[in-house]
C-alpha cells in the first residue's frame, strides 16, 4: 500500500489498512512510504509547483508494479488519471476542523 511519507499521509494510510485487515483478516498488507516531488521540494511555493506533484511518483510506482494500491488525499488527485489507474474507493469524510 503506497503512501506519501508525511506523518498525516501515513496516519491516513494506516487507517485504511486497519479497515482492510478487519475486512480481510487473511490478507497481508504492507505500507510503503514514498517520497514525492512535492515532498522533496522545500523551496518553491505550492502555487508555483506542477499539478500532481504529490501523486505522480506514487502513480509511477503503481504503474511499475512497485506497489499494488495507494492511499491519497482526494485534494491531491488530478481530474485525469493516467491510463491503467482508477479510483477504487473513498473513505467517509472526516471532520475538517483542527482539534
Amino acid at each position: 500500500m503506497g503512501s506519501r511519507s508525511s506523518p498525516l499521509a501515513l496516519a491516513q494510510t494506516e487507517e485504511v489498512v486497519s479497515r482492510l485487515r478487519a475486512a480481510h483478516p487473511n490478507a497481508k498488507f504492507e505500507i510503503v512510504p514514498l517520497s514525492t516531488s512535492g515532498d522533496r521540494n522545500k523551496t518553491d511555493p505550492l502555487l508555483s509547483m506542477e499539478r500532481g506533484m504529490f501523486v505522480k511518483d506514487i502513480e509511477a510506482a503503481l504503474l511499475s508494479g512497485e506497489i499494488d494500491f495507494a492511499v491519497h488525499s482526494a485534494k491531491d488527485l488530478p481530474a485525469d488519471l493516467p491510463a491503467g489507474l482508477t479510483i477504487a474507493a473513498f473513505t467517509e469524510r472526516q471532520d475538517p476542523r483542527d482539534v
